[in-house]
């Protein structure tokens, strides 16, 4: 380390034993008033608009607010609106905002009450979000919004219209993009704005030292309460930035980060048995705890009728690669026991939608029909190929193995990961090691991948599955607001595409989280969405 950083690393901790805030008189900290993460990819931006990976998402969940957000069983539940309500068209969105939520202390603000959040604020923040000259990579949630739908009907009302229905958009407007921002700081500020992220969240910006430590305090105007007190508990958060997480984790187990998401295999075999759960020697100072990831890793066969050719085209065969290996063996031994056997189509453990059928479950007798019926007999039949990242080569190979010892010929070809995404989206490969990740908490985002309207590469359909029955009971979907009729509707297509075996589902991932003993309130949904504000740590 240089002499400069040096300098740096001692002013910041001196930080944390006599700390200086403009919302609050000087105090002393214990080290249970400080909670220490680590965000190995590093902030560029605490701008919401432009928080479309975990480490931008994290943060602004901090400082920021949305009109609702998600609780750890995914349901909507009020934030900066306290009720709202849906017309019979599903197309009119109407919230009754809080009045007693304050943006965080400024120079620029004269007195509290120029700090009040009003319905303004929230008309600009969402205009601003889609507005063609910030081009930000959140804009998309509101595409389906009128041009002119997002109206203020008093200080304290909004009123929302769709260009049509959507039952997920409650969903959409829980992400980070959607936080809402100070209209008359933002006017004041304009491009240095973010250099204050003036929010409404739990904690406010306070100091940010690049690549080096980035630290917000507690947020004493805070609208939230539990059990009768105010949140946050914490008086302050630093968010280190260690590049290498084998290092993240050895100060972790130092004591001097208090958490980590994840599970790095620098150290997965070292902290973990082959159940996943904590070695004896880690189980008297950290916590574990597990949750279910919306993300379903999956193989997806091109099925394209002029673009596919056989095997990839012949659902037999495709029925037989499903049935041709052991994903439980395969997440015993490959991934510590992390995730859970994807035998039930696309659709993940952890939404209401999810039912499990065990469908795709290890069967060689399954194996040996649909090979019959596909008419591949392993010798003098096609070799299949399929392509992958470096990361995920263990588990094709694993595969590989399984779908040979079936009678299966299988080849591997490794891409670079931004190579793999152009062939799939271009259609240049028949068979591909893809995921797909939850933007939000509703079904339809994973069976969007099969809409015959989302063909790639104009959409998210890569396998090119095409189903007029699908694409009906989708678009009813969507105006249906009944959620269990609904579920019932997603359900049923996906069994279609199971059916089809236009995909190998592999598994539903999980999240792991480690954190200090004597830390509770640290909750966590499907979306790995860290909240802070409910967190103590012992003293």
């Amino acid at each position: 380390m240089n002499k400069a950083y040096s300098i740096i690393f001692v002013l910041l901790n001196s930080i944390f034993v006599f700390i200086g805030c403009s919302q609050r008189p000087e105090k002393n900290f214990s080290d249970a008033d400080i909670f220490r993460y680590n965000e190995a990819a590093g902030i560029t931006s605490l701008d919401p608009g432009f928080a479309k990976n975990q480490a931008h998402i994290w943060v602004c969940n901090q400082l920021y607010n949305s009109l609702v957000q998600l609780d750890d069983s995914l349901n909507v539940v009020p934030a900066l609106a306290e009720s709202w309500r849906v017309d019979s068209t599903g197309l009119r969105y109407t919230f009754n905002l809080r009045e007693d939520v304050y943006f965080h202390a400024n120079s620029f603000f004269t007195a509290k009450q120029a700090r009040l959040m009003t319905a303004k604020d929230v008309v600009f923040s969402l205009e601003r979000l889609r507005s063609n000259s910030l081009a930000a990579p959140g804009s998309w949630t509101l595409s389906n919004v009128q041009k002119g739908g997002i109206q203020a009907l008093d200080p304290h009302t909004i009123e929302i219209k769709l260009e049509k229905p959507f039952p997920a958009f409650l969903g959409l407007l829980t992400m980070q993009y959607c936080s809402i921002l100070s209209k008359d700081a933002y006017a004041h500020y304009g491009k240095t704005y973010f250099d204050h992220a003036i929010g409404t969240g739990p904690f406010y910006y306070k100091l940010w030292v690049d690549r080096v430590k980035l630290v917000l305090r507690k947020n004493s105007d805070y609208f939230e309460f539990s059990n009768g007190e105010r949140l946050p508990h914490l008086e302050s958060v630093a968010i280190r930035f260690i590049p290498d997480k084998f290092s993240a984790f050895l100060e972790f187990v130092k004591g001097d980060l208090d958490f980590i998401s994840g599970i790095d295999a620098s150290y997965k075999d070292e902290v973990l048995d082959f159940d996943g759960q904590l070695r004896e020697k880690y189980q008297g100072d950290i916590q574990l705890l597990k949750q279910n990831y919306l993300n379903t890793e999956y193989l997806g066969f091109m099925v394209d009728q002029e673009k596919s050719t056989y095997p990839y085209n012949n659902v037999h065969f495709r029925r037989a690669v499903n049935f041709a290996f052991d994903r439980d063996k395969m997440i015993r031994y490959l991934r510590n026991g992390i995730g859970t056997a994807a035998e039930d189509g696309m659709i993940p453990n952890g939404l209401p939608s999810f039912e499990k059928t065990g469908h795709f479950s290890f069967n060689t007798d399954s194996v040996a029909h649909y090979l019959q019926l596909a008419d591949y007999n392993g010798q003098g039949s096609p070799t299949i190929v399929l392509h992958t990242n470096n990361s995920y080569l263990d588990l094709c190979e694993y595969i590989q193995f399984s779908l040979r010892e079936a009678g299966i010929n299988l080849d591997i070809e490794v891409h670079p990961p931004s190579t793999l995404r152009q062939l799939i989206s271009a259609q240049k490969v028949s068979f591909f090691r893809a995921s797909w990740i939850a933007d939000y908490p509703d079904a339809e985002n994973y069976l969007s991948l099969f809409y015959s309207e989302n063909f790639a590469p104009n959409g998210p359909n890569y396998t090119h599955f095409e189903r007029k029955e699908f694409d009906q009971l989708y678009q009813r979907s969507y105006a249906e607001t009944n959620f269990e009729k609904r579920k019932a509707m997603y359900r049923k297509m996906n069994r279609m595409v199971l059916d089809q075996a236009v995909v190998v589902p592999l598994f539903y991932d999980e999240v792991y989280r480690f954190s200090a003993k004597g830390t509770t309130g640290l909750g966590g949904n499907a979306l790995n969405l860290l909240s802070l504000k409910n967190v103590k740590k012992s003293k």
